[in-house]
């Protein structure tokens, strides 16, 4: 009953003008700071590990401003849900980078989306699978009521969505091979045997392996991207990959893959997933870095 109603909200929600829906997130998000409930403190945590020259009053406003979009995000993801590529037209206000996603698609080699928890990777995932054909991993939600109404919007954008197994990722190398487009988050902390640790912002980190394995089996081009939240709607911006990543050097690459997150995060830190226990896993010997 309880999942029932949240969906119930959600759906509510989702009709919500987006500028209504942002301005109810900010409140939430200041509440949220206010209280100093774990999403404000673990961002400050991160951020006192990742911006060490930071004082610790630009940590709490940083932190602060985070809190704001990270509530924001859960307010207007509904409608992103609802509205679909049809909603999203005219709320995609600028593309930077574009030629670059275009000259990777020319080479018909299939691409990599390398997407960061900022921004609204959901607006992202929508308007790339109206793009080129599009083929990704999906996770279902823990909540059951909202699979369908995920799902089904990802796949009415156009994307055809595989599971997060062995099955799954041979039929993602395929897709890659003929030429798909796919979007992969890089940035939560994979399984042990998913993952190794490398440098992001300078802390060993525990990195998923996966898209090093897709490059080096499927021979695919990457690109770093993220839509970011704006005054009414969103900016979509792609970034080039250094060569590194394709590095057979397994450490090489997890290691240039973090330097793109870094650089994707540097276009706007307070949109980043700073609450999320990103340094969960810490190398043999080392001690935790939360509470």
């Amino acid at each position: 009953m309880r999942n029932k109603l949240i969906l119930y909200a959600l759906k509510c929600i989702a009709w919500l003008p987006l500028n209504v829906a942002r301005a109810l997130g900010k409140g939430l998000g200041a509440l949220i700071v206010v209280f100093d409930l774990q999403p404000a403190r673990m961002a400050a945590i991160n951020l006192a590990l990742c911006y060490p020259e930071m004082t610790e009053a630009d940590i709490k406003r940083l932190s602060a401003k985070r809190m704001s979009h990270l509530a924001q995000a859960l307010f207007e993801t509904p409608k992103v849900w609802r509205a679909g590529n049809a909603g999203l037209e005219t709320r995609i206000l600028a593309i930077r980078g574009l030629e670059l996603f275009e000259a990777a698609l020319s080479e018909g080699l299939g691409t990599i989306l390398i997407i960061p928890h900022q921004g609204n990777w959901e607006v992202l995932g929508l308007w790339a699978s109206q793009q080129a054909a599009m083929t990704s991993l999906y996770d279902p939600p823990r909540m059951i009521e909202l699979e369908a109404w995920i799902k089904t919007s990802r796949e009415q954008a156009g994307a055809t969505l595989v599971p997060t197994n062995l099955r799954g990722v041979a039929a993602l190398i395929k897709a890659l091979q003929r030429g798909d487009i796919t979007g992969i988050l890089p940035d939560q902390q994979p399984p042990p045997n998913s993952g190794a640790f490398a440098p992001f912002f300078g802390i060993q980190t525990q990195t998923m392996t996966l898209i090093h394995k897709l490059l080096q089996r499927s021979g695919s081009r990457a690109l770093m991207c993220t839509a970011l939240r704006v005054t009414g709607g969103w900016e979509i911006h792609f970034l080039p990959v250094t060569r590194e990543i394709y590095s057979d050097d397994q450490q090489v690459s997890l290691a240039a893959l973090n330097q793109g997150v870094e650089a994707v995060i540097d276009l706007a830190p307070e949109q980043y997933q700073w609450e999320y226990k990103r340094f969960r896993a810490r190398p043999d010997g080392e001690p935790s870095v939360y509470p």
